[in-house]
């Protein structure tokens, strides 16, 4: 799929980034700081997006125990359950870079897809880079994946469909992890929501040089998010890391994506490229580009239509597997 590229934002986009520096002023990089100081700022600017929670039958945390194969920590888990939930969940790996961003970031983005949706939305709070890069916040994620329904059945979760998703960083790590299990042999999830994800380190795709410098997302934060993540060039080339470099067996093999992109990011050629190794494959993946948003907009269903319109489409995807 090819997509016409501009700049040109949104009204709704632009108001709205106009009030945003009205209200903030110019905002330091937070690449550019050191971890934990870009991380307070990262959590800071997401409060404007977390107000007027929809609300949820339950909201609570779990616990997902430490696996000694995975490497990982016992790490928490946000379970929001809406009223008359159905049986399944959504696995909702938040997005920030691989280093910033929480389950308390996307708190609302979660509750509107599982109010919509009709699933419980559990949001790992995985290992974030650089201080522990790749591939931890894999394994931290393969770790929920394997044991959504038995942590969260105290949370009144009840097993049926798992659908993984994941925005930005998110839906590399939940690609990755459908990956990882492949390859193991485990069952991965039923289907999966990815929403402007990081599938490559190419720097010079044709998004990355046609929004270098914005707005919003820029291609020099980028590549200090991957340096963050993954240290070593080499290690880039192992699909677990760009799943842009799976096999076309591994890509074959997946179950049915919900693809979706913004269309002013530099990440826009990702989730294309993705689009079009799956179409070589016979598959019927198609990239819905929301045009006039920037990169992160999913945060923004208080005050972006197209955000709340985008999440809604995502929901119906879901209900193909009830």
């Amino acid at each position: 799929m090819s997509f016409p590229m501009s700049a040109e934002l949104a009204p709704e986009m632009q108001a709205l980034m106009a009030r945003m520096l009205s209200e903030d002023g110019a905002q330091p990089d937070p690449t550019l700081l050191p971890a934990a100081e870009g991380r307070r700022l990262a959590e800071q600017g997401n409060r404007r997006w977390n107000r007027n929670l929809p609300p949820m039958l339950t909201a609570t945390h779990v616990r997902v125990p430490a696996q000694p194969e995975l490497g990982t920590p016992d790490f928490s888990m946000r379970v929001l359950v809406p009223e008359q939930a159905r049986p399944g969940a959504i696995l909702f790996v938040h997005g920030g870079g691989f280093a910033f961003c929480s389950p308390a970031t996307h708190e609302r983005c979660g509750r509107v897809l599982a109010e919509a949706s009709g699933l419980p939305v559990l949001l790992p709070d995985y290992r974030l880079a650089p201080e522990a890069p790749y591939p931890a916040g894999l394994a931290d994620t393969v770790a929920a994946l394997r044991t959504a329904f038995a942590v969260s059945a105290e949370a009144g979760v009840e097993p049926g469909p798992l659908i993984l998703a994941g925005d930005s960083a998110g839906a590399n790590l939940a690609l990755a992890a459908m990956l990882h299990e492949q390859r193991l042999g485990q069952a991965a999830a039923t289907a999966a929501l990815l929403f402007y994800g990081v599938y490559d380190a190419d720097f010079d795709s044709p998004s990355y040089r046609f929004f270098a410098e914005g707005p919003g997302l820029t291609r020099g934060k980028m590549q200090r998010y991957w340096d963050f993540y993954n240290t070593d060039p080499g290690r880039r080339s192992d699909a677990l890391a760009c799943p842009l470099a799976a096999t076309d067996d591994e890509l074959a093999a997946l179950p049915p994506l919900h693809l979706m992109a913004a269309g002013v990011d530099p990440l826009l050629s990702d989730t294309l490229a993705l689009e079009t190794r799956l179409a070589a494959l016979g598959r019927g993946e198609r990239t819905t580009v929301v045009p006039g948003v920037v990169h992160g907009f999913l945060q923004m269903t208080n005050e972006l239509p197209q955000a709340r319109e985008a999440l809604v489409a995502a929901a119906a995807f879901t209900r193909r597997f009830s």
